[in-house]
């Protein structure tokens, strides 16, 4: 069966590090377009992560991009780094938090 993104977005407090995100407080807004839509809010505090479905009041960051790409990135077949390049990712907010983002998570 193929991953969706409210399998991913459910599993990520399960493959949080928290080891890597010490100190770290942030509220993450995802909103995903395409055929699997949908808003999500991830919050790291105090060593947890926790993911919800809604849309956040003041998010430290926003990431716009369609579900399956999305899936794509996570899962290795779609370059991060490309997907924003080429306009498939868009970041909103602090763009060096960003990038240390993904060490927060094992990914694949």
């Amino acid at each position: 069966m193929p991953l969706t993104i409210n399998d991913l977005m459910e599993k990520m407090p399960g493959a949080f590090l928290p080891e890597k995100a010490q100190g770290v407080e942030a509220v993450l807004q995802f909103n995903f377009t395409g055929a699997q839509e949908g808003n999500w809010i991830i919050t790291i505090e105090d060593g947890t992560c926790t993911a919800k479905q809604g849309v956040a009041e003041n998010p430290s960051m926003t990431l716009t991009a369609d579900g399956q790409d999305y899936i794509d990135i996570v899962t290795g077949k779609l370059d991060a780094m490309k997907a924003f390049m080429g306009g498939k990712l868009k970041l909103a907010g602090d763009l060096n938090f960003a990038m240390k983002l993904t060490s927060f998570w094992k990914l694949g």
